[in-house]
């Protein structure tokens, strides 16, 4: 039995192959994005309360437009695995078209019910005057924002189809080149540094928005100009010489793919929920729940890079019609995304004592970011399995399975959870948190059957 868990050198080599890249993207991305929220925080804790609370709503859109492009990259996978190139470029196309209308959407939802939405937030116990200073923070950091919504969508796009190709190097090349200029730009413009004006949360955002679109110019320019050079980039010819996608393409992205874009999107959303639920028990909770979720983050990128190589490799081996090959490397490739966790998870709990005090705020804060972590940290196994067995159903097109087991999961028993004690009893925080993050557990027993009867073992594209 154990046996079958444990891959041979080749296995893990292409494992990693896949793994690494985005790996060193993601975290080098969240990295940043760490640094940059331990400036803001050093701001002050209104500032860093603000740019938090805008940065809960658009974590909603960037797991939206992922799920849109996850949705169409089911297809995307295996049509490489087929070696269609033709097939590759209308995802492509389809990626393009519908995020970009996804992106100017959701932008006017943000203008409309902007002030709504951030206030939900800023209602728990507290200092009103720090409530009313972090709307407007977190209004001015929105607001610059937007200008960098549409390069970051199109980095998804360009991202997701060139992993698909098996091309995991340039975007990381792009990410860090992007990471690298954001961080540079946070620290002159955040503090005032080399003559330029101290613009603080302003500064943030306007750091971030230029880095997107240099990480947007990187891997547009690259594609462009090796799509002769290298067979996996045949997709790129002629993708913006129409806006021609196959109806019955549409139709099979609409019925497989599109579940995957609710499923991210009412994730999200749930989770910003839940986190909604957590501020009734004071801004503090805000404030530390960011904390925690930043450093997260960083250190859990190594359990959702293994993640995404699941959904490549075993998508590719479905395209290619390889259903026993995928049936015997399912297991192998779970089973070494919980042995990471167990890794990450030591490693967060240890961080978890320190992490905190990089930031100026209260030691109240600290000790509650510190709590937090620590929980997160104790059920990041179950995360990991659980993440792990989602990329698994979805490389098969079972996207409605993997709503009951993710969006559906979260809305009928976390954020159901998360309102009735946030609402109706006066439990603290901390054990409110870790009955939340407990439920993971639940997910894992319920999919665990799905997965080991084989019923993703499907071919999508014939």
């Amino acid at each position: 039995m154990f046996k079958k868990l444990i891959g041979t050198k080749d296995f893990y080599r292409h494992l990693l192959t896949l793994a690494i890249p985005i790996m060193i993207q993601n975290g080098v991305t969240n990295f940043v994005n760490m640094l940059d929220n331990i400036m803001v925080g050093s701001v002050g804790t209104v500032e860093m309360t603000g740019v938090a609370v805008t940065n809960q709503l658009f974590f909603v859109f960037s797991l939206c437009i992922f799920g849109a492009v996850s949705g169409v990259g089911i297809f995307g996978a295996q049509y490489v695995g087929a070696k269609d190139h033709e097939g590759l470029r209308y995802t492509f196309r389809f990626k393009i078209i519908f995020c970009t209308a996804l992106t100017l959407f959701s932008i006017g939802i943000f203008v409309i019910l902007g002030d709504f939405l951030i206030g939900l937030y800023l209602k728990g116990e507290g200092d009103p005057s720090d409530a009313i200073a972090s709307l407007g923070f977190a209004k001015q950091y929105m607001y610059i924002m937007f200008a960098g919504l549409l390069p970051a969508t199109l980095v998804q796009c360009y991202s997701s189809t060139l992993r698909e190709t098996g091309q995991t190097f340039i975007p990381m090349v792009a990410s860090l080149v992007a990471v690298a200029t954001n961080l540079i730009l946070d620290y002159i413009l955040i503090f005032g540094k080399f003559g330029f004006p101290k613009l603080g949360v302003a500064g943030a955002a306007i750091a971030t928005v230029i880095a997107r679109f240099i990480e947007f110019g990187i891997l547009f320019f690259w594609t462009f100009n090796n799509r002769h050079k290298k067979e996996s980039l045949k997709f790129i010819c002629g993708a913006y010489k129409s806006l021609y996608v196959p109806r019955q393409l549409i139709g099979r992205i609409v019925v497989k793919g599109f579940p995957l874009l609710f499923n991210e999107t009412f994730w999200a959303a749930g989770l910003a929920t839940i986190s909604q639920c957590y501020s009734t028990r004071g801004l503090d909770v805000v404030a530390a729940n960011n904390i925690a979720n930043t450093f997260f983050h960083v250190v859990a990128v190594a359990c959702f890079a293994v993640g995404g190589a699941i959904g490549i490799i075993l998508g590719q081996q479905l395209g290619a019609g390889d259903i026993e090959l995928a049936r015997e490397t399912a297991p192998k490739l779970i089973f070494f995304s919980f042995l990471v966790s167990v890794v990450v998870c030591a490693i967060f709990c240890v961080i978890a004592i320190y992490a905190p005090a990089l930031y100026n705020t209260t030691p109240e804060i600290r000790l509650l970011a510190t709590r937090f972590m620590q929980i997160i940290g104790l059920i990041m196994p179950a995360g990991a399995l659980a993440n792990s067995m989602y990329f698994t159903l979805r490389s098969g097109g079972r996207t409605y399975l993997t709503i009951l087991f993710d969006s559906g999961f979260v809305w009928l028993f976390c954020v159901t959870t998360a309102y009735f004690l946030s609402r109706f009893t006066t439990i603290e925080i901390l054990p409110m948190f870790f009955i939340i993050q407990a439920l993971t557990w639940l997910k894992v027993i319920f999919s665990f059957p799905f997965v080991k009867k084989g019923i993703w073992l499907k071919n999508i594209i014939n």
